[in-house]
């Protein structure tokens, strides 16, 4: 009696998974490079979003550049103040300022704006400068740093390390982003 079976042999579906597992092999590490590429794209747009936000946040209010990331963020749908401008989005002023892979440390420079006539809604005197470095939380998600102070350079450190700070910037002697 002849039957004919229908269905694939044992070595006809061994032969499709290989060729399936050699395709992964090859794309993966393409679409690992891609991720890093787009994490490391966002992280120079977030320092130039945070570069806009503090000279906003100094013409606005005429007290300087803001104390750290929180005081230019801000709860969504919240009104903006002195304290809390919400120039930048909750999860870049919230600790730990993680976003997109990368891990941002807000430094201002210490020097205070305003000696007198400081605005009553701020509390306090803003300062005459400020830096943010943004550094990988691994090197699976970034593999440079960089780093923005007040006057708008952005710096790369093409051998970062993970969460690298380069506070103050403009110190770092790491040259600017082409």
């Amino acid at each position: 009696m002849n039957k004919k079976q229908k269905g694939f042999s044992l070595i006809e579906l061994l032969i499709v998974v290989a060729i399936i597992l050699i395709i992964a092999a090859i794309a993966i590490p393409n679409l690992l490079r891609a991720k890093i590429a787009a994490n490391q794209s966002a992280a120079v747009g977030t320092l130039r979003t945070i570069n806009s936000a503090e000279e906003t946040f100094s013409s606005t209010y005429s007290d300087g550049f803001t104390t750290d990331l929180v005081q230019l963020g801000g709860a969504a749908g919240s009104a903006a103040t002195c304290k809390n401008a919400t120039l930048v989005d909750e999860v870049l002023s919230t600790a730990p300022f993680q976003k997109g892979g990368y891990q941002y440390t807000y430094a201002n420079s210490g020097v205070p704006q305003l000696t007198a006539g400081i605005p009553v809604a701020c509390g306090a005197s803003g300062f005459t400068g400020f830096s943010v470095s943004a550094g990988p939380v691994s090197l699976s998600t970034g593999t440079a740093a960089y780093c923005i102070d007040e006057t708008g350079v952005i710096r790369v450190d093409s051998a970062g390390t993970v969460l690298e700070v380069m506070n103050p910037c403009a110190n770092s002697g790491k040259p600017p982003l082409q």
